[in-house]
């Protein structure tokens, strides 16, 4: 398995990433709200957490693998 590290900033970046995505779905989902405000407020946010995901991922993924941990050998 490919382990890469990742910094505290990186994983919150993609934690928020992933919630907004997640929020603007459940928005275009739900019921609660006028529909005109609901769908542009949820495809805004759905929009923009893929749309910064996709280079944190690219960004992960770039990097070069963890160095082997000696003791687990």
């Amino acid at each position: 398995m490919k382990q890469v590290k990742l910094t505290i900033p990186e994983i919150g970046l993609i934690a928020g990433t992933r919630a907004a995505a997640g929020a603007g779905l459940a928005l275009l989902l739900c019921d609660r709200l006028n529909p005109d405000q609901r769908r542009a407020v949820g495809w805004t946010l759905l929009a923009v957490g893929i749309a910064i995901t996709i280079p944190l991922v690219a960004q992960v993924f770039g990097k070069p693998p963890a160095p082997a941990d000696p003791e687990k050998a």
